[in-house]
Order: structure tokens, then sequence, then C-alpha cells
């Protein structure tokens, strides 16, 4: 509470406006700060008023009119003036508040009329200070017309530790739980996710019994029910919705589609509810908001209360208007039960599975399911049927019909008599059709996903869909054939082909097309497959990943596109003439690419991504990283003595992404126009300064230039050692006449521990010094270097020098070889950097001073604040994130939870905690490691917010139980539901087959499939595989040889996903299967390398103690159970 009374006391004091809007959700706690700030101040006013629920009181008869006899009798302190109507009593409240200096709390503001009536459209006394509480998140209208200022206050909800101790103080009259209520507690925390009025009234409801028992039992309707005290307040901002379409466009989200895209939520609803600017208005009533990542999200207390509303439409779930927990809509199924007013019907077998105990889940299996109650839906919109195998007929479906999601699907042809003409999305992912097509026209489908269809092998009749916009063919692996009509689609603008590795047969891509993902596809650059796309010219997003060509086409005439992802081609060798308009490019792991040029000859990229290129020297504009053996000595120009040296060695530091895999051989770098290298500590007359300091800094002044010679630059070494794990340094060079540099290289020499190196830089900047200039050169340690010496050479060169094209006039452009602006501070001076530095200060890394230790107390850090590889944050292009905000879409909505429908509400927001097991036979570790366990392994790429968690289904193949498996592999401790999909399929694609061995666990099965049949097992498991994260996975196996016959059996799984060098392993006994089985050797999977195993502990309850170390000096602390491996970072399909 005090942060927040801190925040509105400034505008109360300081602030010119009149008018503060605290704006946010029911129950967050808008009223109760507000009527804090009037109590805590109304001594300094002549007149205060507070009026209480404005929105509800207006709704009764008289109610505006009440309200402003009440308005009028605050203000007028007591004087009975009579008010005979609303608009008389306008201008009597206006004349009042001219005069008076009032403090007013207006509480619970619906609509801009409510406030016009209350206060008029007057001048108001500038001393008077008006808060207005409303549930509208944008308010900026309602001040449009007066001349009044306003200040916006969006109110927070409470923190973990604030909820808990707000519970508390209701539950127990203190701040802290009682003891062995601490886990109760947090689960009650958890589900309010920071709302005061829940905590309050949860915290008063469980205070009547203070016994765990009562407690089980009250936390047990979470998520099913809501309390009536939440629900009432909650639904005032549901029923102050304009139209009866915004509160059915509300249920259908809360019911179905929070986690999910809004651009897919927009086309899928937009013809029955006008989603596009109706959702702006759900917004707008904090009822829903959009995450970064493009999501509709909505509070958990919010979406609860609009189950409710559902709920309480009738006790028989037959009789609603949805139908969205997966029991239910099995016995609605089952018992032909069916309402003609039912809107939406979801139902997941597996997520059924799941869901229910053993015993049930054999029932369930045996159900036979009947279509007949769907054909009683007429006002049918909604429809999913995930997994739907024993069904005994098929009827048509309603008319109505926008959205149908039908994963599994068990034929080999599409039903010919469904009649979905009205259908937007149609989502057949996973299913077991061989050939798509359609019987008839539909006008009306934007969106077809058969993603992961394994057996699809053609595409017929594409032109039946005439204003198909996307396209999803995602692991489509056997298709053949897409009909070549595709090139008439003229609204299609997403086509998703990653993985169609087995197209026979050439087409042409429609003209209107934008976001192209060819990944995987085994594409050729040639006559069948040109990738020129010369009339693609709307092309925005291209993803041509993991292909075999070696050269592309100049894609100069593609001037709309963003985003080029090439990850992976590792074939490419040069990329040429890159579009100017181009602002991000990913090219991941190309390992025979050696240069990448621009059509402008600029680098104007504003993301790019180049980890594994070992053997990529140039990126023009940016950066140039060549071995001294492939310079010859007109290269190095006053630098040739380097030559001597080119079979020197030095580890390199820096930039990471660039030096993973290259040589240790001196490497010159280039950047900025500037030349630096870094070798050992040697004796030579060509490194001994002209100018020398032992400290960190030195001084000079220019001398006269010698006769028939030219100035030409500055030389500036300097010798150093290693001090620590992170090193982060500058160079600045300063003179009184306008030079002012500060420059951090991405790449340097790292020796070893009791090493010394030598930092060798030339700065081509001898043209901007004159003769008496006092050159000021320093270099700036913000941590992990400690400098021995720091030194300055001028460099000069013969005027008559036919390379010599220095001139005395040259300007800052020319010298740093393009424009740099962007790289120039406020102070003039020039950061020539290419690092957010403010990134590693968020993180700890830096301390909040490292800034001014660079430049003074001349400017603050606010400048540098996501500083880019194009130096200062600029306008945006559409980036990255923005050209594949439809994830959903283009990935397959079965990324997003909308298809855990009935899991939905509990688990909204709520991130699992890490439960970590080797393979089902021992025991679980949920110690306090957890956590930190968690925060270093959550670093993948693609690291996303999960809406919601379920475990890995089968594609293909019916629901299975194997007690002995060939190999165990746990991923329920991986968050990235995209990651677990996206290893699914690459399993899949090896011939494996996927399956539980227990419902009520996340653990699945792999063992070899020979397409449909599966082979034996072995009598006991081989292996386990623990995923934890993008980057990281354990494996345990009982042999070595059985190790490298996992290996080669799931080739892809580790050779592609995971480099082996960087793979450990653990072999040991498993013959008892016991929890203490002794580990008998921890190694790394390569020979190449060894690294000493300094104990060897027991995989039991208790922790190990092992230390393993590698050779850079990373510590791997309790290997059996805390392991964190690094390798290549997870790329996403299609990017």
């Amino acid at each position: 509470m005090d942060a927040r009374v801190k925040e509105i006391n400034y505008w109360l004091n300081q602030s010119d406006a009149e008018f503060l809007v605290i704006c946010g959700m029911g129950g967050s706690g808008k009223s109760t700060l507000a009527k804090y700030i009037v109590y805590s101040n109304w001594q300094y006013f002549e007149k205060v008023s507070i009026l209480e629920c404005i929105g509800s009181r207006c709704k009764e008869p008289n109610g505006l009119h009440y309200l402003q006899k009440q308005f009028s009798k605050d203000i007028l302190g007591g004087k009975n003036r009579r008010i005979p109507s609303v608009s008389p009593g306008v201008f009597k409240i206006e004349e009042v508040l001219q005069t008076k200096k009032a403090l007013i709390f207006l509480d619970d503001i619906v609509k801009p009329q409510q406030l016009n009536a209350l206060l008029g459209e007057g001048n108001i006394n500038k001393q008077s200070k008006i808060i207005i509480t409303t549930m509208e998140n944008d308010v900026g209208n309602w001040f449009k017309s007066r001349s009044k200022t306003f200040q916006e206050y969006k109110m927070k909800l409470l923190d973990d530790h604030e909820s808990l101790e707000l519970l508390c103080l209701h539950a127990f009259g203190s701040k802290n739980p009682m003891e062995g209520y601490e886990k109760l507690a947090k689960e009650v925390v958890r589900y309010c996710e920071g709302n005061p009025l829940a905590l309050e009234v949860l915290g008063s409801s469980l205070s009547e019994d203070i016994s765990t028992s009562y407690w089980e039992s009250a936390l047990k309707l979470l998520g099913k029910d809501i309390h009536h005290d939440i629900y009432s307040v909650l639904k005032k901002s549901y029923d102050s919705l304009p139209y009866d379409s915004d509160r059915e466009l509300f249920l259908h989200i809360a019911c179905f589609f929070v986690g999910t895209d809004i651009d897919y939520v927009v086309k899928m609803l937009e013809p029955d509810y006008s989603a596009v600017s109706r959702i702006k208005t759900l917004i707008k009533r904090c009822l829903l908001y959009v995450a970064p990542n493009n999501k509709l999200m909505m509070h958990r207390l919010l979406q609860d209360m609009g189950k409710n509303i559902v709920d309480r439409e009738s006790p028989v779930p037959a009789e609603r208007s949805r139908v969205w927990r997966n029991e239910e809509s099995c016995d609605i199924l089952r018992n032909v039960g069916s309402s003609l007013k039912m809107k939406g019907f979801a139902l997941d077998m597996h997520l059924l599975m799941e869901e229910v105990d053993k015993f049930k889940c054999e029932q369930i299996k045996k159900y036979s399911l009947s279509m007949n109650p769907l054909q009683g839906m007429d006002q049918l919109q909604l429809l999913q049927l995930n997994y739907v195998e024993r069904v005994s007929s098929y009827k048509d479906f309603s008319e109505h019909l926008r959205w149908l999601c039908w994963h599994g699907y068990r034929h080999s042809n599409m039903i010919s008599h469904l009649s979905l003409r009205n259908l937007v999305t149609l989502d057949m992912s996973y299913s077991l059709l061989k050939i798509f097509t359609l019987p008839m026209v539909l006008h009306s489908l934007k969106i077809l996903n058969l993603k992961s269809s394994l057996k699809l092998k053609e595409v017929q009749n594409i032109s039946c869909l005439p204003n198909l916009e996307i396209l999803i063919l995602w692991n489509c692996h056997r298709l053949a054939r897409v009909c070549k009509t595709i090139k008439d689609l003229t609204s299609l603008n997403t086509l998703n082909m990653t993985g169609c590795e087995n197209l026979q047969h050439a087409f042409s891509f429609p003209h209107s097309i934008e976001r192209l993902f060819l990944k995987d596809c085994k594409v050729e650059c040639s006559k069948y497959f040109p990738l020129s796309f010369t009339s693609q010219l709307s092309l925005q997003y291209l993803n041509l990943g993991n292909n075999l060509f070696e050269h592309l086409p100049t894609y100069t005439h593609l001037k709309n596109l963003r985003v080029l992802d090439l990850s992976m081609c590792s074939k490419l060798k040069w990329l040429q003439d890159l579009p100017s308009t181009l602002a991000e490019l990913y090219i991941y792991y190309c390992e025979s690419l050696e240069k990448v040029t621009f059509e402008s000859h600029q680098f104007t990229l504003q993301e790019i991504g180049y980890e594994g290129c070992r053997n990529l020297s140039e990126i023009e504009g940016f950066i140039k990283l060549v071995p001294l053996t492939k310079l010859d000595e007109l290269d190095l120009g006053h630098m040739k003595w380097l030559k001597g040296f080119q079979d020197h060695e030095l580890c390199l530091a820096g930039d990471d992404e660039l030096i993973t895999g290259r040589s240790r051989q001196l490497q010159m770098l280039y950047e900025f126009n500037i030349m630096s290298t870094s070798l050992l500590d040697i004796e030579n007359l060509n490194l001994k300064p002209e100018y020398i300091s032992q400290s960190t800094a030195l001084s000079f002044d220019v001398p006269l230039c010698p006769k028939g010679r030219r100035l030409k630059g500055l030389n500036v070494t300097f010798k150093y050692s290693i001090s620590g794990e992170e090193r982060d340094w500058f160079v600045k060079i300063s003179t009184k006449n306008g030079v002012d540099l500060i420059y951090n290289p991405k790449i340097f020499g790292k020796p070893g521990p009791s090493e010394v190196a030598v930092w060798l830089g030339y700065f081509p900047i001898g043209n901007k010094f004159t003769h008496g200039d006092q050159v000021n050169l320093s270099i700036v340690v913000i941590n992990g270097l400690d400098i021995h010496q720091c030194g300055a050479s001028l460099v000069y060169s013969c005027c008559e020098s036919a390379n010599d094209t220095l001139q005395n006039d040259k300007e800052w452009m020319e010298i740093f070889g393009g424009d740099f602006s962007r790289f120039q501070l406020s102070t003039g001076a020039y950061y020539l950097c290419r690092r957010d530095f403010f990134e590693l200060q968020e993180i700890g890394r830096l301390t909040p001073d490292w800034f001014s230790i660079l430049v003074g107390d001349t400017i603050d850090d606010t400048e540098i604040r996501g500083w880019r590889k194009t130096g200062r944050r600029q306008q945006l292009c559409r980036s990255n994130i923005e050209l594949k905000s439809v994830r959903c879409i283009i990935y397959g909505p079965q990324l997003e939870d909308i298809y855990k429908i009935s899991d939905m509400s509990t688990s909204s927001f709520v991130y699992k905690s890490m439960e970590f097991a080797l393979n089902s036979g021992w025991e679980t570790s949920k110690s306090g490691a957890a956590s930190e366990f968690v925060d270093e392994v959550t670093e993948g790429v693609l690291y996303q917010p999960q809406v919601g968690f379920g475990s890995l289904r089968i594609v293909g193949f019916s629901w299975k139980e194997q007690t002995w498996p060939d190999v165990y592999i746990s991923m329920n401790d991986l968050d990235n539901q995209y990651f677990r999909d996206y290893l699914e399929d690459a399993l899949i694609r090896e011939g494996l087959l996927l399956s539980p061995t227990n419902p009520e666990d996340s653990y699945f099965s792999l063992k070899q499939t020979n397409d449909d049949d599966p082979k034996e097992l072995p009598a006991q498991p081989r292996a386990s595989i623990v995923v934890m994260s993008e980057s990281s996975f354990l494996v345990v196996v009982a042999q070595v040889c059985q190790f490298r016959t996992l290996r080669r059996n799931i080739k892809k799984f580790f050779d592609w996903f995971f480099p082996k060098d960087d793979l450990y392993y653990l072999t040991g006994c498993w013959s008892c299967r016991s929890p203490a089985c002794q580990l008998s050797s921890a190694r790394p999977a390569s020979n190449k390398t060894r690294f000493p195993v300094d104990k060897i502990g027991a995989f039991s309850n208790r922790k190990p103690k092992m230390e393993v170390e590698d050779r850079s000096g990373i510590t791997r602390s309790q290997f059996a159970t805390r392991v964190k491996i690094k390798s290549r970072p997870y790329r996403k399909p299609g990017t």
C-alpha cells in the first residue's frame, strides 16, 4: 500500500492535473486505495465528497438524480438546495465547484456521461482534486471535450509476498501463516493471483475453521466454483458491457480461448461478434489483456466468473450454452443428450484419460460415443472432438459452425456429407488422412491446419477454398503433391510446409504469400525449386532453414522482406546483396557460410543470430574476423610484422556466438573500421609503444608531423591478464578538438590463468589530430581484467603512397566506413559498442555505477538502455515476434492451450514447480534446490509463458500403457510446450512411438516402430532421458554399449538438438532399480575430452556430492540430481 500511496500523493501535492483516474479489474483495490487517500488528506480541503458504486446506482430509478443530491449536500456543507432533476442539478454543482477547494472521490464511473452529470463541463477550482475509479482501461476520450488535465494510474495487483500477508491477516490475524498451513496458504495465493478482494473474502471464509482438513476440503472448490462475494463484484464489469454480443464473446474466450493468439481468435469470431472492435472493448473494460507474445489473457478469477455464468444457466451440462469439461462432454455424447442453445462444445479424449483415475480410464476406453447429440445443437459455433475414436455414427453439424478442431481424425478421407459451408477454421492435426479433398466449395474457410498428418500424401482441390488465408502442412512428411491451383489463391498469406521432405511435384506459390516456411524440406536451389520468389513481392517472412542449397539468388526485389531464417543450412557458402529492408537475419549453424553482404553495403539489421557459423569471416558493415594466416601483408598494412606470429595461438573471448568452434590461431578483428588483435606477451620492438604508462591511462601531445609523411592513425596497446569470469572493458580516446571515442570490441584474446596478453588496436583517426593536441587515452575496466601497462603510438604514411587516401577534411562517416550517427551520445561522444550492457546490469553482472565509471556524471545510463547492434534504439520495423504473432496459426493452434480447455481454470498463470526424476522406479526429489534449478535451465531461445501444461500425446496411435519400455523419457520438467511438441515430432520421424507409462504421470516410453507395428520390448529399461529445458537434458543408461545403441537409434534427438561434445550421461547397475543404485561413472559422451571426476556419490534420497569440472573451470555440482548441460540453443521450427 505504501508504494501506491506514495505515487498518488505525488499527484495530490505536486501535479497540476485536476483528475486522477485509477483503473483496474474489479476487486483490485481501487476504491480502498482512493478512500485511504481521501481519509488521509481531507483536512487540507474545504469540501470533501465520496460517491460510491456510481455505476450500479445509476441503473436504479432516478439513481443519478439521488447521487446529485448527495453530492450537492456534501459540497454545500449541509445546505438544502432543491434539485428538481438531473440537468438543473448539473448547473448548481458547477457553481459551487468553481469557488470551493474540494477533494472528491467518484467511485465506479462506467460512462463519461455519468462524469458530466455530476461535475458538469465548466471550470473547476484549480486547487481541487478529483479521484475517479473505473474498470475502463482507456479513459483518454473522457477528457477530450474538457479543458482539464488528468493522470492515469493503472492499479497493480499484489505480489506473492503482499498477497500472503493479506490472506494471513484475514485467516489467522497475523502476517504469517500458522505452522503447517504454509503450503495451503500459498495455494490460495496462487489462485487469487494478487486480487485483494479474493484474498480478503477467502481468508475470512477460511478463518471460520482453523483445521487442515477444513482448509483442504475448501481448497478443492478453487477453480470449480467461485465465492459469491467475489462473483458479484467481478460480474459488474461483465454486466456493464454495452452489447449482448460482447458478453457472448467474453464467455467464448473465457471457456475456450484464454492463452490463444489474438489474431487466431479474431479471424474465427469476427463474422459473428465483430471481434476486431469488441475485443478492444473487453480490453478497455479490464476483462482481457494481450500478453507480449500476442496471446489473449484473462485473470483467473475473471475466467472462473465467466465459466460460473455458464454453469448457472442449468444444473444439467447438456442444457447449457457451452461445455468444456471433458468428462461432461463425454457424458453428453455417450448418453445422447443435447441442447438447442449449445454454442460451444469441447472434448479431448487424451486429456480426459489424464484427468481420471486408472479404473475410470479403462471404462472410458470401452465407451461408444454418438454424434447424434451434435445434430441437435443447431446454434453450435465452436466444436472440438480431439482423439474421439469410437464413434457409432456421423451426422451433419450445425450450419453456424465456425471452428472445427478434430485432432487424431481416424479416417483416411474427409467425411463427404458434412456441411461445413460457414466454417472459418478447420484443424485436422495428427489425423490419419491420406488424401485431403473437399466435396464442396467453402467460401468462409480461412484457416486449414493439417499439421503432423503423417500419412497425408496429397492435397487436392485446394481451389475449393478461394478465401483461404493460412495453410499449415507442417510435418506432413509423406506429402508428395499439392494441387497446382494453390497459386490461384489470392488471399493465402501464410504457408507452413516445414518438414515436407518428399515433395515430388513442383507448384508455384501464390502472389499473395507473406509468410513462407520451407524448413526441413531437403530443398536444393534448382529449376524444380528455384527459390527466387520473383512473383511473391509481398513476402515478409521467409524460412528456408536446414535445407541443402549452397547458394541463393539475390532478394533485392523483395522490398517487404523483414525476416530471413536460414539456420542449419550447412552447405550454404555465401549470402549476397540482402535487401536493405531486411530487419532480422538468422544463420545459426550455417557451418560453411563465409560472408554476408547487403544491397546497401550498410548493416541495418535489428537482429542477427550467427552462432555456430565457425567459418563466417565477414558480415558486411558489422564485423569481420579473419585468421592472420588468411591475410597478406598488404591487408595488414603497417601491422604486416604480425605475419611472423600467424601460427601463434590464443583463446578468444567476447561474443560467444562468433567464437564458438573457431580456431585458436591469431585472428584480426575489423569493426567500425578499427583493426584489433590479441597475442601473448612477447619481446618485439613493434609492440613497444611510443608513449607508455604503467597505469590504465596516459596523455601526450601530438608532435609536428615528420616531413614527407602524413599522420594516419593511432595504435593503442595494453598488457593484461584475466581476473574474473566476466570481462567487460572499453578503450577511451579523447582530445579537446572533437575526438571523443568509447570503443568496446566484440572479440579479444583470453590468456590462461598465469599468462599475460597484449591487445593491439589501430584507430584510423589521424586526420582528426593537429599539432599540439593533447590526446587522452584510458582503458576503462568494468570487471574481469588486470591492466599491467598501456601505450600508444602515432602511425604515419608517406604522402606519395598510392594507397594513402586519407584527407585532412575526412568526416567521421568516412572514418568509420558508414553512417554511425546512431552511435553518438548526447555529449557528442561516439559509443562504439554493439552490446546492451544495461541488460547485464539488470541481471546483476554489472554494478549500477558502471556507466558513470565510463563517462562520468555528464549523462545517465537511460541513454543507452536498449542499445542495439545498430546503436541507439529507433522506431522498429515489424519485428520477428510481430511477424510471427499468429504463432498458434503458423505453428499450429495445438501449441496454444485452447486444446487443454478443461485444464484452463486450474493452470492459468501457474508454473508447475520442478519435480525431478530419472525414471519411474526412482523416487522424485522435491527439495528446495528445485527452484534454483528451474532458474538455471529456463534459458531457452524460445522461452515464453505457458498458460497450461499437458503431457505429450500419441500421434496416430491408440492410447497404450507400457510397464517395461525400451527407454523412459520424462518431459514433465519442461515448461516449453512448443519445444515438447517439436521433440515429439522429431522422435516420431525417427520411427519411435511415444506412449505413456501411466496416465497419472508424464513419463513416456520410446520404442522402435516399423510403421504401425511396434517391436518387442526388452524386459527392463535400457535408459532414461530427462529433458529439463531447451538446452539441457540428462541421460542415464545401464551400460555404455546401450548408450551407443540408444544414440544410434535416436540419432536426431541427440545429434540435432544436442551436440555430442556437450552431452553427458551416467551409467550404473539397474538390476534392482533401487533408489540407492550406485553410480559407477560420469563421463562426457565424446572421447575427445575427459573430465576428472572428484567424487562418486550414491543416487538416493540424500543428494550426492559430486563435482565434475571441465577444462574451462565450470563446476557442475550435485551432478546426479542437478545438472545443466549447455549446448546449442534450440531454434523453433519455422524460424
